[in-house]
């Protein structure tokens, strides 16, 4: 997609790396408070399904509002939505800070996350629009790889903080977007509004549809499984029947577009499996504690921000398609070293999680990349969000998974249990390798329509 001329007030060099931090923020923001959970359960006295709720709730506004976010793009300026969502995570973390009982913390928890997901979908898109494609490889990485340096960094302050200060104390480390407000404010490109034209009912059938399928994911009760399935059929007549959908129906028949989604989708299924397994290999299978887990873990996370900058510039110079497809070759020789190596050696573990926190940077900067180059000006928000929306819920679905399949395989050795799961994994990589090779194939016999109007246009 070409871009579109930004404001002057636009600092691109100032607004892009403070947005990486402050989706790293927001990415830490989650991890650190599933490190503290138990602490958390423990001071309030609350049962193992009342605590889950404290995640579980986040997760499922989060993923909606990623989208919500996203498509209202197209109607309301990015500085706006931004600042909006900013102030609700703030002020989410000053009630949170001094929070004492569930339900207060609960309401900080689920506010925290509609202000929390402005963030991450939101900078895609003003990448998208306002940076050129030449360059726009290396803003696309500052972003996706501060989420993957979040979901390293996140353990590590998450029990730092707990066990040193208290838990109310990781509502601080939110509470700091505040201090970002006034320089994005003056420093975003201004855009005129449009008058909306939001399909309400599309977004309330997608919302009902993933909280079902996520609580289902989660909780196991089957009645949220019916209600996410129902619900997801009426979106999909809703989406064909109204002439502005939440979700334009060309997305879904973009066989480019839904490919690319799929790439990033097991990307986060095989990534949030992985952090979810880790910390049950080390501390279980070789008696470590959860300050050695998060040392082990944080190697991985350094690595793609420093490589993130180089990611970056070799997609701006080579293109996407080299890059998606060296990630996905690095993500199976991962998931490969994580199945033959890591119950036996403990260090395995740190080297097979480096591959694989600089694949999935790799794979998320590419394909974000390659969908704003494929997609048309008026599928920008809508495809966005579904790409982060399905991301989202591929992260939710690796982590149930996983559970699951530890239930399944309790009366195996735990070493057998963990190889297995990781063999699987590496088959679903492979998959996934196809899925690019065959996506890179199809890409060089056809320019998608996009580019043809560029060239037009240039012409």
């Amino acid at each position: 997609m070409k871009p579109e001329a930004a404001s002057p007030s636009f600092r691109e060099s100032l607004i892009i790396p403070l947005w990486g931090l402050t989706v790293l923020l927001v990415v830490m923001n989650t991890t650190m408070f599933n490190v503290a959970l138990p602490t958390v359960a423990h001071d309030l006295g609350l049962t193992a399904t009342a605590a889950s709720w404290i995640v579980t709730g986040y997760s499922i506004l989060f993923a909606i509002s990623s989208i919500t976010y996203s498509r209202l793009t197209d109607f309301v300026p990015i500085r706006t939505l931004l600042i909006i969502g900013l102030v609700l995570l703030g002020i989410a973390s000053v009630i949170g800070l001094l929070a004492h009982n569930f339900y207060a913390v609960l309401a900080a928890r689920l506010l925290q996350a509609i202000g929390a997901a402005s963030a991450p979908g939101l900078g895609i898109v003003l990448v998208t629009r306002y940076i050129p494609l030449e360059r726009r490889g290396k803003s696309m990485s500052v972003i996706i790889s501060a989420a993957s340096f979040g979901f390293g960094l996140g353990p590590i302050v998450g029990g730092a903080m707990t066990q040193y200060f208290n838990w109310n104390s990781l509502f601080v480390v939110t509470a700091l977007v505040l201090l970002t407000i006034p320089v994005f404010y003056r420093n975003l490109p201004e855009q005129p509004y449009s008058r909306i034209q939001f399909d309400g009912w599309g977004a309330l059938f997608i919302g009902v549809g993933v909280t079902g399928l996520l609580l289902f994911l989660t909780l196991h009760p089957w009645w949220a499984l019916v209600l996410g399935i129902l619900s997801l059929v009426a979106f999909w007549i809703r989406i064909h029947r109204v002439d502005q959908p939440f979700l334009q129906p060309s997305l879904l028949r973009n066989r480019p577009y839904m490919n690319l989604t799929v790439m990033g989708f097991v990307a986060y299924v095989l990534h949030f499996a992985t952090l979810f397994l880790m910390p049950l290999v080390i501390i279980r299978l070789y008696g470590q504690s959860s300050a050695v887990t998060g040392f082990l873990i944080f190697p991985g996370a350094i690595l793609t921000a420093l490589l993130s900058p180089r990611i970056g510039r070799l997609i701006d110079r080579v293109g996407n398609s080299p890059v998606i497809l060296a990630g996905h070759t690095t993500l199976l020789a991962a998931t490969f070293v994580f199945a033959l190596l890591s119950t036996q050696y403990l260090y395995a573990i740190t080297a097979a999680y480096m591959l694989m926190s600089v694949s999935v940077s790799a794979i998320g900067s590419s394909v974000s990349n390659e969908m704003s180059r494929i997609l048309a000006k008026h599928e920008i928000g809508g495809g966005m969000g579904m790409a982060q929306l399905t991301q989202f819920f591929g992260g939710a679905l690796g982590v149930a998974l996983t559970g699951a399949s530890l239930v399944w395989q309790a009366s195996a050795p735990l070493q057998a249990a963990y190889r297995n799961i990781f063999w699987v994994m590496a088959a679903v990589a492979a998959v996934s390798l196809l899925v690019s090779l065959s996506y890179v194939r199809a890409s060089r016999k056809t320019v998608p329509l996009p580019a043809v109007e560029e060239a037009a246009n240039a012409g």
